[in-house]
């Protein structure tokens, strides 16, 4: 499932699913831009998590939970908790992230 935040509401999201993977972009971000199609694709292969993407500029409480300091920064939630992120614009970065949570139970 692929959901674009339309508030600063990530926490919620968190809290109520076992694994997110979390995409920060601006609508500035050349690379956010490149990747937002990648993390689409990629929210298709993987059902079993919730993928949402958050605009950092907008919604600061959302990017506080990952302490975002540049962009595009990708982070993964497992039962509410930060587990990582990386900062990347190569899709094999974030198959790596993504692939990290699919083992954890």
């Amino acid at each position: 499932m692929l959901v674009e935040l339309t508030a600063d509401n990530l926490s919620e999201l968190v809290a109520q699913n076992a694994k997110v993977v979390v995409q920060y972009s601006a609508s500035w971000c050349g690379n956010c831009r490149i990747m937002k199609p990648k993390f689409k694709v990629m929210s298709e292969q993987h059902t079993d998590k919730v993928f949402a993407i958050v605009d950092a500029e907008k919604f600061p409480e959302s990017r506080k939970l990952a302490n975002v300091s540049n962009l595009p920064t990708f982070a993964t939630f497992v039962d509410g908790k930060l587990v990582d992120q990386i900062q990347t614009n190569k899709v094999e970065g974030l198959t790596n992230l993504v692939n990290e949570i699919s083992v954890a139970s």
